[in-house]
């Protein structure tokens, strides 16, 4: 066979054999063992490769699919897992150097051509990626440099047309949100992204069996697989050329080849992965591929174009000569002529992209660059690294003017080339008429990326520019600002941001345009879109800031009010102070001196005064002048033009008067401490106030003359003028009814001006003795008319119709003079005082404004100035409930019933509409209301409880009227009349007794009705029973009871509807937990005069068990009949307590109950409904389950009340004791019957087996209970009545609970079940009643141990299953060992010797020894005897070093850190914690330490994340409080476990980008900064022990933070943490940390040094002065 092979070599040479033929011998040749040819492998290559280069050199012909045969072959041959196993083996297996041009070739065929074969593309791209995958087969491109950068620029303009066919037919410049996701890419992309580490060459899983290329794939899947194919490629092609790229060593050469060849089709295609601009397509492409071929592009750019050899290049082309001169290398001249200008006419030429985009790749390449520079070449050391920030700076002034922005003043063009694009309308500044706004938006977007760039890379010192470089920045940074003010783009967030960032570079840089800057990016700038509004509050802030630091904040002021004063420009203001504003401006007022406060507020008071008024003045008496003058066309003209200057001028008094009140309104107070002068001051500018309201005030009265005026010219106007003002006859009517715009604005402003005098004087007055008030002359209250005569000076003051805002201030100031009038007046409750009271309670009520609904969802953000037409109801409503306790008792009745209905019917609309979205931060009615009802305040204000009570109570009454109910009608209707009254509650009382025993519902509720109900019962929940007086309770609660005992659903509805029929239980199940509420209320008694409690309780149980015997509750869910159980069950417990705590008769009421419970008819029932449940021809067996198991509920809930009352007196013992035992024989025969009928399994009844565990529980508890209590007669030999039931029980569980996967609750019954057994085992062998030596109870023990042992090492037990169980296991536990023998407990101790193998661990059986981990925990927490404890202390060290071992080797697998590793941790902290003195050897806590360390914290999930850290945590702080003697050896290794918690927490709370963690991922991470802060000031209470260690722990700190920027709610619990550190430092360790630590990191420390003097350091010595 040999021999017959051998010959393959010739017949492949052979010109007589058909190249079919030849294809067909060379793939048996390769495949096969037998083929004999020496070197095989090349020689098939070699073959292979020069027919290939035979057939496009024309020297052979083939047919077309021998061309494709030959491709594929390659292909396969060079995908072999054969053949990269003999390259492995270094064989020697080359390619001809001729295949790499035929490879370039065939590429650019297929960017040429467009008819290609999609087949033969993708298969050169494979063969491609064969190649590459193997050095030795490689080397045909790596070998030359040229042919590298000829492969990577066609396969970068391949995927750039790829990327770009479906741009062809549109040209949509790229949206601004886009470039801002770009931008901040730029900014936050960490350096390591950009030269990333040496990358293996990707390659595909070769394949032994070269693939037939007869299977043929669809066309666009094929399409697709061609595409991502390419990009695969791509990515191997970029790290291959990235290695040979850093192996060239002529760097010249490198960079005159990348920027002739690669440069534009790089940047073009890293611009189009950014951009996400793909076609349907191309959505296949992923992410992380995408985000690798952007990361190798950036790597390729910055070390071909910016590397450390081209430095002397950059010199010599952007200094000056003059900052050059000898500083120019030896090797200067032979270095690049002019790189900058290279690269930059590269990016700015023509033709490598569409135009469309031309502009948008260029702008954010420059980005890059920039980005790039900064990182080569920005650090330097001592004296070069200011000769380093200048190179920098000036490549930053050849990068900008590329943008076309016009820096010398001109007005031209950014991208003169997308002028001709279509453009999507817009507003255009005036002067930027020819700039579109989306190249307007690339051009902020990339300027404001440089400019960033530039401050954090600190390349501008003001000094050294100053000083050395005749302020060259400045003029830059100064000419930039122009532009920016020349070609002002108010509509564009980047334009604001350009400002903020400019300003944070040097103020001064627009401190010559600040007039400018306050005009046109604050006061008149028009644009109100959401995002454009946040950039401008960003840039006022700042603006804000940074006046506050220098101390010129009234300079600032006066800027902003000379702004205000100029004329106004044709579209109205926006609003001057937004939210943000507001809030920023009080904070930076709070750190501005006294003085300078009072001195902007004189200010503002002095452009009030000297341009406001005049200018009124003046144009009233041009009214008046124009009455008697003006006529016809010229006079209206006249009229309308001086009507516009009065809205200007009113406008302006508004936004100042509401500058004043922001100001003032958050400014300090003054107080005793205050200085006199600014004491003087603030009088004076007080004083000064009230002459400018005074002055202000008098127009109100002439704007009523002005109304009429206007009104009766505009009815007198010839009909020449009237035919003119036809159009705006109508708004002169609308307008005459609330006033005109300027009447409106003067009259809130003066308004607005007059409450904030009256509410700082009243403030400045109270804090301060020195202050004199301004009307000292009326506040002396010598007569009742002089206090009281401002509120009906002030209500008569009030026009008939005046706008929201200004009803508001009114109402402000009666609020104000009320408070005067109360604190003034001696006796407030005299006739005259008391009826103006309540007059001016009346106006601020205002019961006319709350015939207008409440239920719409209005939405106020609680500044005044926002106040109106659509936010005055929120307002006004804020006003009335914060104020509530001033004006009630002033109210009348009925005024506080309306308020209390409002009230409610707003609560009510938030239910109906919880999922609506409201906006962060602002008021509704509803929300208002929410938390007047949850407030501390409503209780103290009995009259508005009571009104709120009977709201209610009105609302109730009025749905079950409302429901069809003809026999109960007139039992509502006198109840209704007669409310509150004996006669009234004796008759529902009576229905109630009476419904209760017919067992007939009289009122039949519709689904909507019981859900009204329903939101109904959610108020009542809310308010505290104790608040309620004698007859709001009775009313409320005998109401409830109705509803309980006399209500049902339609028949009707829960045929058609059953699934709503469900919600039965729920409404019922919330009806009886507002009951049980009820009943703790302290006026309750008065109920029980009405209605005994026996009758409470069997009126409840009797309509529940008719309910449910009628099936009311078939269709109800197993969660929801649980929930109704258990308000059973808890209705019945507080009702029994209720009787014995009050002791109303309670042998009478209790024994009603019982014998209720226990009659006959109960007996039957049981019967009847378990027999009812086994028969299979009974119609609804599962609605007597349901009844059966109620009434379990019933029984059990009163033996556990009745039990929990044993021991308090021995006449109480044995009343209860009776009823315990009535009870509990009738409950023996019900669980006996029921486990006859297996009912258990019945699916009419869900709560199955876990349900009758609990019965049969309280059952032993109970009857343990009895025993308990002393009895003179009871015979020693007294046993428990149901010991079978409970042994048989007790086997079964020991059986069953660990055999299969049993439900939770029935584990957690069954542990409850199981400690109550073995202690009344225990109780009996005590008493002496079981003669067995104690080996019943020691077998039992052991029984037990075994069963928990399985069920925690069950592998059906989940993590968080295991955590359920665990207080059951606890309490189970403690009942074992609690009285244990010495023998007992050394069989536990050996179960956990056991279970501590490490071998378990290693074998992948984590849960056997996580067992045995738990019961550690729990065993170290229990009472123990002297000797067991004695023991187990003996043994903990033992525990403690294989716990060690255990943690070290789980932190190995991270998937084990929450199912494992986190409860081991948990365990060694309880062992340490209970272990306090008792551990006598420090070095088994420091082993604890040592395991901390390992545990891991990175690349966790947050729920996870959060579990770790909180083992970790509290297993530190058990040390530290438990152990101090340990931290004075091993401090460095607490300090050391405890910065691993630091610096995670950091580097899971940074900022994230564009990936935000909201929700409860953000809320772990909050919770851990707060216990580090917690810890912190642990570590700072033990100061023996760090104070040498204090420096250290500041140093790791401000050295982590570096690396990171926090968010602020984390950095702010932080930053509280380490302060408590700094107070340990000395003054020596400060000058060391300041002197040690790096340039970066000092600049951190000194930041955080500063804040820590400023705030903490002052508040503390403030405090200390006040400390023993």
């Amino acid at each position: 066979m040999a021999a017959i092979y051998s010959g393959i070599h010739l017949k492949l040479k052979s010109p007589q054999t058909p190249w079919e033929d030849k294809l067909k011998l060379a793939r048996f040749a390769w495949i096969s063992t037998q083929c004999l040819l020496p070197n095989k492998e090349q020689v098939l290559l070699d073959w292979c490769t020069h027919a290939l280069t035979g057939w496009y050199n024309q020297k052979v012909e083939f047919s077309q699919n021998v061309l494709e045969g030959l491709w594929c072959y390659l292909d396969d041959l060079l995908h072999s897992r054969k053949l990269h196993t003999l390259l492995k083996q270094g064989k020697t297996i080359s390619l001809r150097l001729n295949m790499a041009q035929l490879l370039l070739e065939r590429l650019q065929e297929w960017a040429c051509v467009d008819s290609k074969s999609p087949l033969c593309a993708s298969t050169i791209l494979s063969v491609c990626q064969g190649l590459l995958s193997s050095p030795a087969l490689s080397s045909v491109f790596t070998t030359k440099y040229e042919l590298m950068v000829s492969l990577l620029a066609k396969l970068c303009s391949l995927a750039c047309q790829e990327l770009q066919q479906p741009l062809l037919t549109s040209s949509p410049l790229m949206a601004e949100s886009e470039d801002e996701v770009i931008t901040e890419c730029l900014k936050t992309q960490p350096i390591s992204d950009l030269v990333p580490s040496q990358v293996e060459p990707v390659t595909e899983s070769p394949r032994d069996q070269p693939e037939l290329d007869a299977d043929k794939l669809p066309s666009k899947p094929k399409e697709n697989l061609q595409s991502a194919t390419l990009f695969d490629v791509l990515l191997q092609v970029l790290t291959c050329y990235l290695s040979v790229q850093r192996q060239q060593a002529n760097p010249n050469r490198v960079f005159t080849m990348v920027t002739n060849q690669l440069i534009q089709t790089l940047v073009l295609l890293r611009h189009l992965l950014t951009s996400g601009e793909f076609a349907p397509s191309h959505t296949h492409l992923r992410l992380q591929l995408c985000r690798d071929i952007r990361i190798k592009i950036d790597s390729i750019v910055q070390l071909a174009l910016f590397p450390s050899e081209h430095l002397t290049s950059y010199k010599e082309e952007l200094l000056p000569s003059k900052e050059d001169s000898g500083k120019r290398g030896p090797g200067g001249a032979k270095g690049l002529l002019k790189p900058v200008s290279t690269i930059l006419s590269k990016l700015s030429a023509q033709g490598y992209c569409e135009p469309a985009l031309h502009y948008s790749v260029k702008s954010n390449t420059l980005s890059l660059l920039f980005k790039f520079f900064l990182e080569s070449y920005a650090k330097g050391r001592g004296e070069s690294e200011e000769a380093h920030r200048m190179l920098c700076f000036y490549f930053l002034t050849r990068l900008v003017p590329i943008l076309d922005i016009g820096l010398d003043g001109q007005s031209s063009s950014p991208a003169k080339a997308d002028q001709s694009v279509s453009v999507s309308p817009g507003p255009k500044s005036p002067s930027a008429s020819l700039c579109s706004p989306e190249s307007w938006s690339l051009a902020l977007l990339a300027v404001e990326s440089l400019l960033s760039q530039a401050l954090s890379a600190g390349i501008y010192n003001v000094a050294a520019d100053r000083i050395r470089h005749g302020e060259v920045q400045l003029n830059f940074y100064g000419a930039v600002g122009q532009m920016l003010f020349n070609q002002a783009q108010s509509s564009i967030p980047a334009w604001y941001r350009c400002l903020k960032v400019l300003l944070s570079l040097n103020h001064l840089i627009l401190e010559p345009d600040l007039d400018e800057l306050l005009s046109s990016a604050w006061v008149n700038s028009g644009c109100m879109e959401a995002r454009v509004q946040r950039a401008r509050q960003a840039m006022v802030c700042s603006l804000l800031q940074t006046y506050t630091k220098l101390r010129q904040l009234p300079r600032l002021f006066s800027e902003l009010l000379s702004v205000i004063c100029q004329p106004a420009l044709d579209h109205p203001r926006p609003p001057l102070l937004s939210d943000g504003t507001s809030a920023m401006l009080r904070t930076c007022l709070l750190d501005t001196p006294p003085s300078q406060g009072l001195e902007i507020c004189s200010s503002v008071l002095e452009s009030i005064r000297r341009y406001i008024p005049p200018e009124l003045a003046k144009e009233e008496r041009g009214a008046e002048k124009m009455e008697i003058d003006g006529r016809g066309e010229k006079g209206t003209n006249k009229e309308l033009n001086i009507d516009q200057e009065r809205d200007d001028a009113s406008l302006k008094l508004f936004s100042l008067s509401q500058l004043l009140h922001v100001v003032l309104f958050s400014l300090k107070t003054l107080d005793n401490a205050s200085p006199l002068p600014i004491v003087r001051k603030s009088q004076g500018m007080m004083e000064e106030m009230q002459q400018v309201v005074e002055e202000l005030l008098p127009l109100l009265s002439t704007e009523k003359k002005a109304v009429k005026r206007n009104t009766s010219s505009v009815q007198k106007t010839p009909r020449k003028g009237k035919k003119n003002l036809d159009q705006k006859e109508p708004e002169k009517l609308s307008e005459s009814k609330t006033g005109t715009l300027w009447e409106r604005n003067t009259e809130e402003a003066a308004l607005l001006l007059k409450y904030t005098l009256v509410e700082v004087d009243t403030l400045f007055h109270i804090h301060c003795t020195k202050y004199t008030p301004i009307d000292s002359a009326r506040s002396g209250a010598q007569s009742e008319a002089e206090g009281c005569a401002p509120v009906p000076t002030l209500l008569e003051s009030l026009p008939p119709s005046c706008s929201p805002m200004s009803c508001l201030l009114l109402k402000l100031l009666t609020l104000q003079l009320m408070k005067k009038v109360l604190l003034d007046t001696p006796l407030p409750s005299e006739p005259g005082a008391a009826v103006l009271l309540s007059k001016a309670a009346q106006f601020i009520l205002a019961k006319s404004e709350f015939e207008v609904s409440l239920e719409g969802e209005q939405v106020w953000d609680g500044q005044i100035g926002s106040v109106n037409a659509d936010s005055y109801l929120v307002a006004h409503w804020y006003l009335i409930t914060s104020n509530l306790p001033l004006i009630v008792p002033y109210l009348s009745k009925d005024d506080v019933g309306q308020v209390a209905d409002a009230l409610v019917s707003s609560l009510l609309s938030r239910q109906t509409d919880k999922g609506t979205d409201r906006p962060p931060g602002c008021l509704t009615v509803s929300a208002i209301s929410s938390q007047l009802l949850q407030s501390p305040v409503l209780i103290e204000l009995p009259s508005m409880f009571s009104a709120i009570v009977h709201s209610l109570t009105q609302s109730i009454i009025g749905v079950l009227k409302d429901a069809p109910a003809p026999t109960v009608c007139s039992t509502l209707l006198k109840f209704q009349e007669k409310a509150n009254s004996s006669e009234g509650n004796k008759t529902i009382v009576e229905d109630i007794l009476a419904s209760s025993k017919t067992g007939e519902g009289v009122v039949s509720l519709t689904h909507a009705q019981s859900q009204t109900l329903a939101s109904l019962l959610q108020i009542l929940t809310h308010l505290n029973p104790d608040g309620m007086n004698s007859e709001d309770l009775s009313s409320v609660f005998l109401l409830l009871l109705f509803i309980l005992t006399s209500t049902t659903r339609q028949s009707e509805q829960m045929t058609v509807n059953p699934p709503e029929s469900g919600d039965d239980a729920v409404f019922l199940a919330n009806l009886l937990r507002t009951l049980s509420c009820l009943l703790e209320g302290r006026n309750f008694q008065s109920v029980l005069k009405l209605i005994h409690g026996g009758a409470l309780l069997q009126t409840v149980a009797s309509s529940l068990l008719w309910h449910s015997n009628n099936g009311r509750f078939r269709a109800t869910r197993n969660p929801d009949w649980l929930d109704l159980i258990k308000a059973v069950q808890a209705y019945i417990k507080c009702s029994v307590q209720l009787i014995i705590t009050r002791k109303s008769s309670v042998r009478l009421n209790l024994d009603q109950f019982v014998s209720y419970l226990t009659s006959k008819e109960m007996a039957s029932r049981q019967i009847l409904g378990c027999s009812a449940a086994v028969m299979s021809g009974k119609a609804d067996p599962g609605a007597s389950v349901l009844s059966v198991h109620l009434l379990l509920a019933l029984l059990s809930s009163f033996c556990q009340a009745l039990s929990s009352n044993l021991g308090k007196s021995e006449q109480m013992d044995q009343t209860l004791k009776q009823m315990l035992m009535r009870t509990t024989a009738s409950l023996g025969p019900a669980v006996e019957s029921i486990m006859n009928s297996q009912t258990i399994s019945q699916p009419g009844s869900t709560l199955g087996q876990a349900f009758v565990v609990e019965v049969v529980t309280v059952m032993l508890q109970c009857e343990l209970s009895s025993l308990s209590v002393k009895e003179e007669n009871r015979p020693k030999d007294t046993k428990l009545s149901q010991m079978s039931l409970y042994q048989g029980f007790c086997q079964q569980i020991l059986k069953e609970i660990s055999s299969a996967h049993r439900p939770m609750d029935f584990l957690v019954s069954s542990l409850q079940f199981l400690s109550a057994f073995y202690k009344a085992v225990r109780t009996m062998e005590e008493r002496g009643e079981e003669k067995t030596g104690g080996r019943e109870l020691d077998e039992l023990y052991m029984r037990i141990l075994q069963t928990v042992h399985r069920l925690l090492t069950a592998s059906w037990l989940s993590s968080n299953d295991v955590c359920e169980l665990e207080p059951a296991v606890d309490e189970l536990l403690r009942h074992l060992v609690e009285k244990s023998t010495t023998g007992q407990f050394n069989l536990l101790l050996l179960l956990i010797r056991e279970g501590l193998d490490t071998g378990q661990l290693r074998a992948g059986n984590y849960k056997e020894v996580l067992a045995a981990v738990i019961i550690i925990k729990l065993l170290s927490g229990c009472q123990l005897p002297q000797s067991c404890s004695k023991a187990l202390w003996l043994f903990a060290p033992q525990i403690i070093s294989a716990m060690v071992f255990l943690v070290r080797s789980s932190s190995q697998d991270v998937s084990l850190t929450l199912p494992f590793t986190v409860p081991t941790v948990m365990s060694m902290t309880s062992l340490v914690r209970h272990g306090e003195g008792l551990i006598t050897n420090p070095h088994h806590v420091i082993l604890v330490l040592g395991a901390l360390q390992s545990v891991p914290l990175e690349h966790l999930t947050p729920p996870v994340y959060q579990s770790t850290f909180l083992a970790v945590h509290e297993a530190l702080f058990a040390i530290i409080q438990c152990h101090p003697q340990v931290m004075l050896n091993a401090a460095p290794s607490f300090l050391n476990v405890f910065h691993r918690l630091v610096a995670s927490i950091m580097q899971e709370g940074r900022q994230r980008g564009d990936v935000s963690v909201t929700g409860a991922d953000n809320d772990v991470y909050l919770q851990c900064s707060r216990l580090i802060e917690r810890m912190y000031s642990h570590i700072a209470a033990t100061a023996e022990s760090f104070t040498a260690l204090s420096a250290f722990m500041v140093a790791q700190y401000v050295t982590e933070l570096q690396k990171v920027t926090l968010r602020p709610d984390i950095k702010l619990h932080l930053t509280e943490g380490i302060y408590r550190i700094l107070d340990l430092c000395m003054e020596q360790d400060t000058k060391f940390l300041m002197a040690g630590l790096q340039m970066g990191v000092r600049e951190v420390f000194n930041e955080l040094y500063g804040s820590y003097t400023h705030y903490h350091k002052a508040q503390r010595q403030g405090e200390d002065k006040y400390t023993v």
